[in-house]
């Protein structure tokens, strides 16, 4: 995990598996998963097989919350965005992953994008369960495993 993290804060958490584009961790005890992205850009099939993979930890055990540090990432890829969002998303709702939270890249086009992106994809797909979601973007991964 990234060098400001705070150790106390990472304490419980175990590395489920990591690949060459993500590491996944979870404390099965607090319920929580963190996905960290380890490259500036990850190809949809890639994406979509690490995040059929974390699914599959979910629904072996007990979590409700997934922090999701796209800290590494430079390039911003919509149909994956949008892929994560509709159908990930809702599928993790119905195993019990109703927090979530997101470290973004700290250059602020990048936060733009997932703004633009995001409001595009709720226009388009109404009546999905996001407003069901507490979902928070954060600026560290303690604010994201506390709050």
């Amino acid at each position: 995990m990234n060098d400001t993290l705070n150790k106390s804060a990472m304490e419980n958490f175990d590395l489920s598996f990591e690949g060459r584009y993500a590491k996944v961790y979870v404390d099965e005890s607090r319920g929580i998963i963190i996905c960290e992205l380890l490259v500036d850009y990850v190809p949809i099939e890639d994406f979509k097989d690490t995040f059929y993979k974390i699914a599959s930890v979910v629904k072996k055990g007990s979590y409700h919350k997934f922090i999701f540090d796209k800290r590494a990432l430079r390039a911003f890829h919509q149909p994956s965005m949008e892929w994560y969002f509709l159908d990930w998303k809702k599928a993790m709702y119905f195993e019990g992953i109703t927090v979530h939270r997101k470290i973004l890249p700290p250059e602020k086009w990048f936060e733009k994008m997932v703004m633009i992106a995001k409001k595009q994809i709720l226009e388009n797909n109404p009546g999905n369960i996001i407003e069901n979601l507490d979902i928070k973007y954060c600026d560290s991964m303690e604010e994201a495993i506390l709050t």
